[in-house]
């Protein structure tokens, strides 16, 4: 078995390989339903509805690197982004993960006394004109 290594992962921008991520989570979750009937013989029974994601992720705050000033902007303009957020390079029919049009919904900045400023950032997927989908490199 091969083990994939939070190094090897690629966040994209619009097809752009962001390079200024230190650590990045992927939530994913489902909202659930009760169908419960009496035929359950006692059991409660729960489908899935809705799926929902949020990603979080922390950046140098670096006003010259082109992936930070674009979430940047994107985040005081309220303008939506293209992100893919893989298991490693696009190119990589083995990578997999979430593509998604995203706003960014959070985007809180570090000062730690011993480190290096940073960014806290949080997106969502939005309102857009291509739905969320999980995606294989090389697709």
């Amino acid at each position: 078995p091969e083990v994939k290594l939070g190094l090897e992962a690629v966040l994209t921008i619009d097809g752009a390989e962001i390079t200024n991520v230190k650590d990045l989570t992927v939530s994913l979750e489902k909202a659930e339903a009760d169908a419960s009937t009496r035929a359950n013989n006692g059991w409660r029974a729960t489908v899935g509805t809705l799926k929902e994601a949020s990603i979080e992720f922390q950046m140098v705050w670096d006003t010259d690197d082109e992936g930070f000033a674009a979430i940047q902007a994107a985040f005081f303009a309220n303008s939506p982004i293209e992100f893919a957020v893989m298991s490693g390079p696009m190119t990589d029919p083995d990578s997999e993960g979430l593509r998604a049009t995203c706003d960014i919904f959070s985007f809180t900045r570090n000062e730690a006394l011993e480190e290096a400023i940073m960014v806290d950032v949080s997106i969502k997927p939005t309102y857009a004109e291509n739905a969320p989908e999980w995606i294989n490199g090389a697709a």
